[in-house]
């Protein structure tokens, strides 16, 4: 039998008491709590809910005067409704001439690039003249659809293939008379721009939201992946809750747009090939994808393709996409197989 000096068990008793202590603690949850704040920007609404640690909360609270302040620089470099904007100084310049953008904008037209192709012109970062001859445009009047004549005419100002990139030199040049409008990827990629300023100062469980385009990293309050819904089309209709963590998700859906003439109903998302707003039966498509602005952007094509070609292309590419179609009176839905790991079971 062994036996112990009183000195001896003493010293056993304390580091079998520091042991239980040290594995008490680290069976311990954080004190999480949620810093939110919100505003106006890019002509809609931004929510950001921050999770900190009690240590990080002040730091947490103090963000968003830096928050708005990236969100005004960013505003003056892709917004359409700001006169001297970058985006709006390059769409008055002449064509045949190079021209130096800023890394925000040469991201943002290089993306749109990659999806205009991959879509094969569905979408297209050009589409502005057409959305503002039909009414959806910053003097959105929605009333009568224009001509076949008229449409013809702007759709050869329509082509995204009519903008060389130079990447080294960060330049463009419109090799004929296009103009540019990034609404249908621009509040994704300021939601990037915003989560990864908020990864830079530390915190790493948040979830931006600009305008209905999400970006989400981490956890929530309660240590678990941040759960949305996807909304449904029909006015008050439920929502499928899905969970997601470390990546973006843009939904894009004609139910809220339209106008009607002579009991045809006009959607605002309009073909860039066609020049016609879109009349197959999709009211909604959701998109996960490693970023919001590339969510943004897939969402808007796939709104434009329609559900087939969608889901087929989605297939193809392992893209993560939830569709909702009208079906006469009711809605059904359908998605990729790479959302299916995105429910909630």
């Amino acid at each position: 039998m062994l036996y112990l000096t009183v000195k001896a068990r003493a010293l056993l008793l304390a580091s079998l008491l520091a042991t239980l202590s040290l594995l008490a603690a680290c069976d311990q949850k954080p004190q999480w709590q949620t810093v939110t704040y919100s505003g106006n920007t890019m002509g809609t609404t931004y929510t950001i809910k921050v999770v900190v640690s009690p240590e990080q909360q002040h730091a947490a609270s103090k963000t968003q005067q830096a928050v708005d302040a990236l969100l005004k620089e960013f505003n003056q470099s892709l917004s359409t409704y700001i006169k001297d904007s970058e985006i709006m100084t390059i769409n008055a310049a002449p064509a045949q001439q190079w021209l130096t953008v800023s890394p925000r904008f040469l991201a943002v037209l290089t993306l749109s690039r990659e999806v205009s192709d991959l879509s094969a012109g569905a979408f297209d970062a050009t589409v502005m003249p057409l959305v503002n001859l039909w009414g959806f445009g910053p003097d959105w009047h929605k009333d009568a659809a224009p001509s076949l004549a008229q449409i013809n005419t702007v759709l050869e100002r329509v082509d995204y293939r009519a903008i060389a990139i130079n990447t080294a030199d960060k330049a463009i040049k419109k090799l004929k008379p296009v103009s540019l409008d990034f609404s249908a990827v621009a509040k994704g990629y300021g939601v990037d721009e915003v989560a990864d300023f908020l990864w830079q100062q530390g915190f790493h469980h948040f979830m931006v939201e600009i305008g209905g385009e999400l970006r989400v990293h981490g956890h929530n309050a309660n240590g678990t992946a941040w759960r949305i819904g996807v909304e449904s089309p029909v006015s008050g209709g439920s929502i499928k809750p899905i969970q997601v963590s470390e990546v973006g998700v843009a939904t894009s859906g004609d139910y809220r747009n339209y106008f009607e003439q002579d009991g045809v109903r006009f959607s605002h998302t309009i073909d860039p090939v066609s020049g016609q707003p879109i009349t197959h039966n999709l009211a909604s498509v959701t998109v996960i994808a490693e970023s919001a602005a590339k969510a943004d952007a897939l969402a808007t094509a796939f709104s434009v393709m329609g559900g087939e070609a969608a889901l087929a292309l989605a297939q193809q590419e392992g893209i993560a996409v939830y569709i909702i179609e009208r079906a006469g009176d009711r809605f059904i839905t359908r998605h990729s197989a790479m959302f299916e790991p995105y429910f909630l079971n």
